[in-house]
């Protein structure tokens, strides 16, 4: 399933190494919601979390992403992966 939402770059993180062949990166847009603005945790991994280096705090950004769910040891996780 592809997906794409509009907001402002609320907050982008470091990258991350989560193995030594695995890096993620997360950053944060805020939607607008009538009174009450979302803010929206997205993850970008591998050669994608270059995307949002030329990016700023603030800047208005348009993000494509995909829907990934999982299960692991009875808990529920879902991320949206951006690209």
């Amino acid at each position: 399933m592809s997906f794409e939402v509009e907001g402002k770059l609320h907050k982008k993180f470091d990258i991350e190494s989560k193995t030594s062949s695995f890096q993620a990166r997360e950053f944060v847009l805020e939607v607008p919601d009538g009174n009450y603005p979302q803010f929206v945790k997205f993850q970008l991994v591998q050669d994608r979390c270059a995307l949002i280096d030329s990016m700023n705090e603030g800047d208005l950004i348009k993000v494509h992403f995909d829907l990934r769910g999982r299960e692991w040891q009875g808990k529920y996780f879902t991320n949206l992966n951006a690209w």
